[in-house]
């Protein structure tokens, strides 16, 4: 394992993290807590150190899961959770790509902050992201006024949004990179999904955030675990997605082969280096769902990382094809998929 600083802090993260959403939701299948603790400890064992989870995964369990797999080990981990959701007036897990209620006012933020820090077993979080937030919430100086404060009294290290919940949203990430002081910000990125992603790269380098990649495997599309005859249970996440484009999309991973060619490294290796090729970018959260898939991606920093050659072979694959083969809708600041609770 590899690691890599948050700019403008002293946070040192593994290049591949662990989303807890994958073993403390119904979104991916692992419901068993027995193969969920195992996941955690074999992934913290092969070097993983970060671990980024929100309160609204599994309503509290995706928390409280951390603090049970992790007792005696808070200095060895960083953890990153989320707030902005009202599940405390809207009890229920949510499923798929539905939402609750957000809130955003300096006293809800104080307190999902310590319901957080209870849950986890904890007095400080490292990374305290805004989850899904949208434009509207990123105007409001207040909210980074009381994330300033959390700072200053040590609850928190560090913030910034998790843009979502679909891929877009790039005015938002633009718009949070050139106008708040931010250490972080949580994206979708992969081969397949490249915007808008691209359009937030330079300018989180040049203002020194660091970038949280998701859903490097396009859902499962680059890492073997999705093919046209799969059918997901209804309250799998990845059921947002239209059949026609999960089906093109395997078109489109043909193309990519060539990656793995005589190079030392699976496709699902190579997704992960492809998203850690791009200096703004901190870590890579992968969906562990197996004992497989941990081993696999948690040595995907030690494989070769991509050539220089093998970049520009995706770029022009990208411009020519993939963009317009994969094209689909991206969400943007006009999108309000839920009534947001002020």
């Amino acid at each position: 394992m590899k690691y890599r600083t948050i700019p403008g802090t002293d946070i040192r993260v593994s290049e591949v993290g662990f989303g807890v959403w994958s073993v403390a939701t119904t979104w991916w299948g692992v419901r068993d807590q027995n193969t969920a603790l195992r996941l955690l400890h074999q992934a913290f064992d092969a070097g993983v150190t970060f671990f980024d989870t929100a309160d609204v995964y599994g309503t509290g369990k995706g928390e409280t899961i951390l603090a049970e797999a992790f007792p005696g080990k808070r200095d060895r981990i960083i953890i990153g959770t989320k707030f902005g959701y009202d599940i405390y007036s809207n009890p229920g897990e949510r499923t798929g790509m539905s939402e609750l209620p957000q809130k955003w006012t300096p006293e809800f933020i104080r307190f999902a902050c310590e319901q957080s820090l209870k849950r986890l077993g904890t007095d400080y979080i490292d990374i305290y992201q805004l989850h899904n937030t949208r434009m509207s919430t990123l105007q409001q100086d207040i909210i980074f006024e009381t994330l300033e404060r959390l700072k200053d009294e040590g609850k928190i290290r560090a913030y910034g949004p998790a843009l979502g919940p679909d891929i877009g949203w790039r005015n938002e990430g633009l718009y949070a990179l050139e106008n708040r002081s931010i250490h972080v910000m949580q994206v979708i990125y992969n081969l397949l999904e490249q915007w808008p992603s691209l359009d937030l790269f330079e300018p989180a380098e040049r203002n020194h955030v660091g970038l949280i990649v998701r859903v490097p495997h396009a859902s499962g599309l680059l890492d073997g675990t999705y093919n046209p005859e799969k059918h997901f249970d209804k309250s799998d996440h990845r059921n947002h997605r239209k059949h026609e484009w999960m089906g093109r999309g395997l078109k489109a991973v043909e193309k990519l082969r060539f990656l793995t060619e005589g190079t030392g490294r699976t496709l699902g290796q190579a997704a992960i280096q492809f998203a850690l090729a791009q200096p703004s970018v901190v870590t890579v959260l992968p969906n562990f769902t197996s004992e497989a898939n941990v081993a696999e991606f948690t040595a995907a920093p030690d494989v070769p990382p991509l050539t220089e050659e093998e970049q520009a072979r995706i770029r022009t694959l990208w411009d020519q094809e993939l963009r317009e083969l994969l094209d689909q809708p991206y969400a943007d600041s006009e999108k309000k998929p839920i009534p947001v609770a002020r």
